[in-house]
């Protein structure tokens, strides 16, 4: 991540009641990590912004943008989100941790033969629908942000470039719903240029 990276959280390090296992990822929104809820004893992961990021509005709406997605989802097939925290002004998603291998670690191994493939693109397909009907466009579906779990059910992960349509839009301000906006400029790449 270059300049945008932060100082890596080492094990142990306590953020609130979440204390870091391990680093599980990183990309251009900050990294993943492993961590254990102490509250509820359950395993998390925690995307948090990078330190040169810690201060930028424009990051910070997109971490509470992505929240606001993952929070208006509730589906089997969509890794879930537990919190939007901060702690000593480090801006923190608390997701869930899914177990298994991304798809583009499957696919490291071979392609996928039929039998095989046919149910994990019938789940994508399933949670972009639900995502869909939501008004809710993901945006970066790439091997990377699906991941199969051992009893091969699949979740997609990482709503960070997600938006939403204008039809979503106008239905949340007519209800009680919270509005969601997308925050993205005309003209601005975003995301996994081959995906």
């Amino acid at each position: 991540m270059g300049s945008a990276d932060q100082t890596p959280l080492t094990a142990g390090t306590r953020m609130g009641h979440y204390r870091i296992e391990g680093v599980l990822g990183a990309g251009g929104m900050g990294k993943v990590y492993r961590a254990t809820d102490t509250k509820l004893g359950r395993e998390v992961a925690i995307k948090i912004l990078p330190d040169a990021f810690a201060h930028d509005a424009e990051r910070a709406r997109r971490l509470r943008h992505e929240a606001q997605m993952l929070a208006a989802l509730n589906h089997p097939n969509i890794a879930a989100i537990h919190e939007l925290a901060d702690f000593e002004g480090k801006l923190f998603l608390v997701l869930e941790l899914v177990p298994g291998e991304t798809l583009a670690e499957r696919l490291e191994r071979g392609p996928l033969p039929p039998p095989e493939a046919l149910p994990v693109m019938r789940q994508i397909a399933v949670a972009l629908e639900a995502a869909h009907e939501k008004g809710i466009i993901h945006r970066e579906v790439k091997p990377a942000n699906v991941k199969i779990t051992p009893d091969g059910r699949v979740k997609l992960l990482d709503f960070g470039l997600a938006k939403t349509d204008g039809a979503c839009l106008a239905a949340a301000e007519r209800s009680e719903a919270p509005t969601v906006t997308a925050f993205t400029e005309a003209g601005m790449l975003l995301g996994t240029l081959p995906y």
